[in-house]
């Protein structure tokens, strides 16, 4: 039986990076390619039903006892626009403690004091990069701790519950549950495996939402511009300085929550800035919205109306509303870590899960914990211990009655 640690190095090394630009879906048809070769994989274990839909979806089913619920798990397969998932170059390293190379030529090195997590981990095998990319756990860890798990099933027989694998692209820019078939899944209640170090469970997340400015402006030659000119880029700015900095990202922890600029560009004629909005509380989440558009309406009352344009949508809401009456799930998470030496750590998702829109339509799905930490960049990394420990978690999940 293969090892979830050579399921995982064979996943990344699929480019799957998603992209926020694109309409289409799934949004980079490269995604397909790990789809379709999970589906084969899945067809050669023994999972008679697996298939990939038009969009980039996959699914299959575990048989279980009919008499237990049908507890589905799922991941997303797309990596993170942050950071390049191509031609990955993952190694294990056997950790001791210290700073880890990852990159001589180029004096790429992971650092216990850049991040002081490492220390958690002495005496693990670790997964890292050569630096240059992402290492792809967020969420090739899950994806392939559930097909471990799967295989497990299938291999030991006895009684678990059916299982119900679903596998989503576009996670990353917010799309994974856009096209998701919850009927067709068929689950009782659902987990992704799409969370951070061992332990964690996380069943309440971001209220988000993503915000766009557009500012029109008027170019003249700078040399008779006095009096004409409207420059764009100016007034953005000024949009900018108008908002809250104490609620930047970089300010804020545990429950705080922030306006994001995360992209901006412009001429004198023409500027946009794009954000992302996040907040846990729904009326402190309100109020952030307000703030931009009290800025928005400030600024075209300066210089005109329809000088700046605002144009707010929101993502995905805190699921904590949807797992509050069906607490039964969390904690049949938490027996069965606790079942294979897990401490159990509710922790608050500081970002969305596919799973906080899936518990909107109806199918109660908190977030487990992969193992992987430092996500979306360059000093990402995994263990092959807190991998390993994380099928059994699975294994129990559905076994455990």
């Amino acid at each position: 039986m293969e090892s979830v640690v050579d399921r995982f190095l064979r996943y990344v090394s699929f480019d799957t990076q998603s992209d926020e630009s694109s309409s289409a879906c799934p949004s980079t048809p490269k995604q397909k390619l790990l789809g379709a070769a999970l589906v084969e994989e899945m067809l050669a274990m023994g999972i008679s039903d697996a298939r990939m839909d038009a969009y980039g979806y996959v699914y299959g089913t575990v048989p279980g006892d009919p008499q237990l619920p049908t507890i589905g798990l799922i991941a997303h397969m797309d990596t993170s626009p942050d950071a390049s998932g191509r031609n990955v170059q993952a190694r294990i390293v056997a950790y001791e403690g210290g700073d880890i190379c990852l990159n001589q030529g180029k004096g790429i090195y992971l650092r216990e004091r850049d991040y002081p997590n490492l220390k958690n981990h002495r005496g693990k095998h670790l997964i890292v990069t050569d630096g240059t990319t992402l290492l792809g756990a967020d969420d090739k860890a899950g994806v392939a701790q559930i097909m471990a798990a799967a295989q497990t099933l299938l291999a030991q027989g006895g009684r678990h519950a059916t299982l119900k694998i679903g596998f989503t692209p576009d996670e990353e820019i917010g799309r994974g549950a856009d096209k998701f078939d919850v009927a067709g899944f068929g689950a009782d209640y659902a987990y992704t495996a799409d969370g951070g170090p061992v332990g964690q469970i996380e069943y309440e997340n971001f209220n988000a939402a993503g915000a766009t400015v557009t500012v029109h402006g008027l170019n003249i030659h700078p040399g008779s511009a006095k009096g004409k000119m409207v420059n764009a880029q100016l007034i953005a700015m000024e949009f900018q300085s108008l908002l809250p900095v104490q609620q930047r990202p970089e300010y804020t922890q545990d429950y705080e929550g922030f306006i994001h600029l995360t992209g901006m560009r412009g001429t004198v004629e023409d500027a946009r800035l794009h954000y992302i909005i996040r907040d846990h509380d729904m009326e402190r989440f309100r109020e952030k919205k307000a703030v931009m558009t009290a800025a928005a309406a400030f600024l075209n009352a300066k210089y005109g109306e329809g000088t700046v344009e605002l144009d707010i949508r929101d993502s995905y809401f805190n699921m904590r509303s949807c797992i509050e009456p069906c607490m039964y799930v969390v904690e049949r998470a938490k027996a069965a870590m606790r079942a294979v030496g897990m401490e159990p750590v509710e922790v608050p998702i500081r970002g969305g899960t596919d799973g906080a829109r899936l518990s909107y339509e109806g199918l109660p799905c908190p977030n487990l914990c992969t193992g992987g930490e430092n996500y979306h960049g360059r000093f990402e990394f995994i263990s092959v211990e807190d991998m390993e420990l994380c099928v059994k978690m699975l294994v129990q999940i559905l076994t455990g009655f």
